[in-house]
């Protein structure tokens, strides 16, 4: 059978709590006491979880994963960079799937944070950018990080993680301009992720920079999905002038208006190139492998984890410099070349 801190206590012949201080490193306990729980864990072999450590103290060792996003591969890889961190700090992490547009999430949120003692939150888009959830969790005390889009530290978002993807996608249709492409149609994403809109002023400050003005019929609302890269560049490809390069806000786009061009018997990329972003399975599984951006998820949620466990630990509590910021990368493959004049 496990042995459970129950156990430990018996042999030690102490309370549970002095089980659960002496596993915390809690002051003002005796060294004799500690030697005696220490030894009695090391003759049991026990092991401490962190849900043993929930149940016998005061503070949790658990953080929460709140999620609303289409994007399988991005949540995956978001999970295992947060799980690899729980593990190096002994921490369980809960995970959770919702729908952000749910009339009553505020309150979804804070009931799931109190049922679950969680000791803090990791959110991601939409959540990291609704001021709504974040004035709730502080009104509650509880320790969250935000993973948003950005690539300035602001005094008025502290606790963050910032993926400039203004930068990135600057590179991007750089790359593109430089292959000789004028005529560059831009897929968005949705509206409510504040990524979409930093992909599209990078995309047009980069035109802007080369004295190009963007062509409002060549910028297509939509959202980050397959279906909607197929429905907007099938709108693009019946323009009278159509484009020549399709920059699309993330890689499942990109594959939509790959798989809408194919469609139409048109080559890729001798008559049309196609860029994504984030560098999901969905760009490399194409044909061509799509030019992308290279967004280290896995990576950006560590991150977030670790300056999470930061502020749950008493009497740290930092404020701007703790805004690490990840720039993605242009990654250059088979779907993007040189304007075919």
């Amino acid at each position: 059978m496990k042995v459970t801190i129950h156990d430990v206590a018996a042999r030690a012949g102490v309370s549970i709590k002095t089980v659960s201080r002496v596993m915390n490193n809690e002051p003002s306990v005796k060294q004799a006491t500690i030697d005696k729980v220490n030894q009695a864990m090391q003759e049991l072999h026990y092991q401490p979880s962190a849900a043993a450590r929930n149940l016998a103290s005061t503070k949790s060792y658990s953080i929460g994963y709140i999620y609303d996003n289409p994007n399988a591969y991005y949540v995956i890889d978001m999970q295992r960079g947060l799980l690899d961190a729980c593990r190096r700090h002994g921490y369980e992490l809960l995970i959770h799937p919702t729908n952000a547009k749910s009339p009553g999430i505020v309150q979804e949120v804070i009931d799931l944070v109190q049922h679950s003692r969680l000791a803090g939150l990791v959110l991601t888009p939409p959540f990291s950018e609704m001021p709504e959830i974040a004035e709730a969790l502080s009104s509650i005390n509880v320790d969250f990080v935000r993973i948003i889009s950005g690539s300035t530290p602001s005094p008025k978002q502290t606790n963050c993680v910032l993926v400039d993807d203004f930068t990135a996608a600057f590179k991007i249709t750089n790359h593109l301009l430089e292959l000789g492409h004028s005529q560059i149609a831009f897929l968005c994403g949705d509206d409510e992720h504040s990524s979409s809109g930093e992909r599209l002023a990078g995309f047009k400050a980069a035109l802007t920079k080369r004295g190009i003005n963007a062509n409002p019929k060549f910028i297509v609302p939509g959202s980050y999905s397959f279906e909607s890269g197929v429905k907007g560049a099938t709108q693009l490809l019946a323009l009278p002038n159509k484009p020549t390069a399709i920059f699309a806000c993330n890689d499942e786009i990109a594959a939509g208006a790959l798989f809408s061009a194919r469609l139409q018997h048109i080559e890729i990329p001798q008559q049309l190139s196609i860029v994504g972003f984030e560098n999901s399975p969905f760009s490399r599984q194409t044909w061509p492998p799509l030019t992308t951006a290279h967004q280290p998820n896995s990576t950006i949620a560590q991150s977030a984890a670790e300056l999470l466990f930061k502020h749950t630990r008493p009497g740290s509590h930092s404020q701007t410099e703790d805004q690490p910021v990840f720039i993605p990368e242009l990654l250059v493959r088979e779907s993007t070349a040189v304007v075919n004049s």
